[in-house]
């Protein structure tokens, strides 16, 4: 189910009815069918099913200590490989978020054999409630992937749970 859509079935058919030129335009955004985030380049793409660009956005914010994959809890590093979305959380510490699969077995069994936790939480999201309109400069997370508030209003209508994430070096 794609997010940022609440309608009621029988209020909307109701609005179109009596005011067919006022109708939610929502429903027109494009869904997107995989993410790619490239660290290096602190940037974010949508794509569609058909691989075509949706959306770009660029200078988006890591991990505290951006280079290298995030391999335990505190590194302070963001993921590398391929994840998935789990769930949105509309009620984030961080204006909208969108929970990436990560830790993976494989990022489990990693941290495990060195006696330490993979951690986990690790999310698309925007800037911390109460912050203002402007956005934090820098990598400044603690793992997550972060973007201005109308970047993530953006992401949250077109991205549903299960869409894969790949984050690249």
């Amino acid at each position: 189910m794609r997010r940022g859509l609440v309608l009621i079935g029988s209020a909307a058919a109701w609005l179109a009815a009596i005011a067919p030129g006022c109708a939610a335009q929502d429903g027109d955004a494009p869904v997107a069918a995989s993410i790619l985030v490239e660290k290096a380049a602190r940037r974010l793409t949508l794509f569609d099913a058909a691989g075509r660009t949706l959306r770009v956005y660029r200078g988006i914010a890591l991990g505290g200590a951006p280079v290298g994959p995030k391999r335990f809890e505190g590194d302070r590093r963001t993921p590398e490989g391929r994840y998935v979305i789990d769930y949105g959380n509309p009620d984030s510490a961080y204006h909208l978020s969108l929970r990436l699969s990560y830790p993976d077995s494989a990022d489990e069994a990693r941290a495990a054999a060195a006696g330490r936790s993979a951690g986990g939480l690790v999310f698309l999201h925007g800037q911390p409630n109460g912050y203002g309109k402007t956005r934090i400069a820098g990598d400044w997370t603690d793992g997550c992937i972060a973007l201005s508030n109308a970047e993530i209003d953006e992401i949250w209508s077109m991205v549903a749970d299960g869409t894969p994430i790949e984050i690249r070096p």
